[in-house]
């Protein structure tokens, strides 16, 4: 199992996701976004000894010269929430960068979306809520392609991860149900969450 948690605070939170094994850090760079990164935070990264952690930038529609001036050589991913191609994807591969790329689902049509996307390393399939953490509807998690490579995300918690890996889900990607106080993780709900995972993987 392979687990994101999103919307992280430079200086609160990072040391105990890596103590914790959480394979991907995401830090969000959105102005309407509660868990905005202040840009002058990012330089606190370099601090942290990563080990086996990623660290991951979360926008939407970046341009090259943010890329360029703020996540290169701090970021291991960006992770994309906007409307870019499959020709943006590649792009920023080539700027030395894994993607992920985010697929809104509201239907099961959606679900097929992914396949424009081959280059990205990871597929997120998220709700529309984007940061709102809506429900994911159990019937279309049963749909989506099962691997490695593809990322779930929409409310889940420590009460429902079980249930959900049932349906073939393998990789989590958390942020709101990990909060009592929005845009502030709570510590003990990410070491409870993590030692649930630990449990299903024994």
């Amino acid at each position: 199992m392979k687990i994101k948690i999103c919307g992280l605070n430079p200086t609160r939170d990072v040391q105990l996701c890596i103590d914790y094994k959480v394979n991907f850090l995401g830090f969000v760079f959105y102005d309407k976004s509660p868990r905005n990164v202040a840009l002058r935070d990012i330089k606190i990264l370099s601090n942290y000894k990563k080990k086996n952690s990623n660290f991951v930038a979360v926008t939407v529609n970046p341009t090259d010269k943010f890329i360029q001036n703020n996540l290169l050589n701090n970021f291991d991913y960006v992770q994309l929430h906007g409307s870019e191609t499959k020709e943006r994807v590649r792009e920023i591969k080539n700027m030395g960068f894994k993607v992920i790329k985010a697929i809104t689902i509201k239907d099961e049509v959606d679900i097929d979306k992914y396949n424009s996307f081959s280059e990205a390393d990871i597929i997120l399939f998220d709700t529309p809520g984007m940061e709102k953490s809506f429900k994911f509807p159990k019937d279309l998690i049963a749909k989506l392609p099962k691997n490695g490579k593809y990322a779930l995300a929409g409310s889940i918690s420590e009460k429902n991860v079980e249930n959900i890996s049932k349906l073939g889900v393998n990789f989590f990607d958390l942020s709101s149900s990990l909060e009592n106080q929005l845009g502030y993780k709570d510590h003990l709900k990410i070491k409870n969450f993590m030692n649930k995972i630990n449990e299903l993987k024994n």
